[in-house]
């Protein structure tokens, strides 16, 4: 067995029936896939909302369908959520605080389990205070895991297209801090990424809305003709177009923000 996996197996091996909480990123699916391979008692529990990129539950669900997962598609309520939608610095808690809420209301025995690997805990992540609050466990953490390890699992399961998948969070991350988060921002952001990918999509890509304006972040170039037809849809939009610069990892949550 992979020696990653055999990490993983025995951190499970100690918790009782888990829920996953599957995004559709690298992480997530692993996870679920993983506790398949070595025969855990699990269900599998993702959110869908504006923030949420469809690229995402499109995957979520293919992936349950083959690997025959006990899926629940939910409504996780975070655009109901008021503080959420302010788009405080503190965002993902609020939004994490409504998706293992409502998956604690559906899910009445067991533990919730996150995709939440070593790397994550050396970033400022609002969500995982959360997730202590509500009692979520993270598995790769536990068996001391960090994002290559996950992705040698994956490798090891020939989970082809989730291995090398680039970090795909959230929608509402690329919404700069206080601006409010809205449908029609996160339909766009969604709209760019898409198309930038179906050209380059090993690439890292961000459309950021920011307050001067939609700027795209990419870690390779990007061709000309792309760029242009991007700067089309901001005119047809609306808005205004800033350009391309390089990806930079977080560039939206800005701690100095003031209201």
């Amino acid at each position: 067995m992979n020696p990653e996996l055999s990490r993983l197996s025995a951190s499970l091996d100690t918790l009782p029936k888990l829920a996953f909480a599957v995004s559709g990123g690298v992480d997530s699916m692993t996870l679920a896939h993983a506790a398949r391979f070595l025969a855990i008692d699990f269900a599998v529990v993702h959110a869908i909302s504006p923030a949420v990129p469809s690229s995402a539950t499109e995957r979520v669900k293919r992936h349950a369908d083959a690997g025959g997962w006990n899926l629940t598609i939910i409504d996780a309520g975070e655009f109901r959520d008021e503080n959420y939608l302010k788009n405080p610095v503190n965002r993902c808690y609020f939004c994490k605080s409504n998706l293992y809420g409502r998956i604690r209301e559906i899910i009445k025995d067991g533990m919730i389990a996150s995709g939440t690997n070593l790397d994550d805990l050396g970033d400022y992540r609002p969500g995982l205070k959360a997730a202590s609050e509500i009692g979520v466990v993270h598995p790769f953490v536990e068996a001391r895991l960090r994002k290559q390890d996950v992705r040698s699992i994956a490798r090891f399961l020939k989970l082809d297209d989730i291995a090398e998948l680039p970090a795909l969070p959230c929608l509402a991350s690329r919404i700069e801090t206080g601006i409010g988060i809205n449908a029609s921002d996160l339909i766009f952001v969604d709209k760019v990424e898409r198309l930038v990918r179906s050209a380059i999509p090993d690439a890292d890509v961000r459309c950021r809305i920011t307050h001067d304006g939609v700027q795209l972040q990419s870690s390779v170039s990007v061709a000309t003709d792309l760029v242009e037809e991007i700067a089309a849809q901001c005119e047809a939009e609306e808005r205004i177009w800033l350009g391309v610069s390089s990806y930079k990892r977080g560039s939206a949550f800005k701690h100095d923000h003031k209201e």
